[in-house]
């Protein structure tokens, strides 16, 4: 069964987004941190390499797999 939302008669044509009240975003705090962070020029030219394959940026790269290692509970092994 197909449902055509332009059928819809709950729905307005448009709305006054002026009447709505801003409220914070409740995730906010969760979300990212800008930081400075010296890498060696290996790490930066691996990562770049790596994220240019996938079509993203190698920060987004670098965010990704940290994310991974904490998910994952990686050790640290030298």
């Amino acid at each position: 069964m197909k449902v055509n939302f332009m059928e819809n008669k709950t729905m307005k044509p448009e709305y006054d987004l002026t009447k709505m009240k801003s409220r914070p975003n409740p995730y906010a705090k969760k979300l990212k941190q800008q930081i400075s962070l010296s890498l060696g020029i290996e790490v930066i030219e691996y990562f770049e390499k790596k994220a240019q394959e996938k079509g993203i940026s190698y920060q987004q790269l670098i965010d990704l797999y940290l994310q991974n290692c904490v998910n994952s509970k990686r050790e640290l092994s030298f």
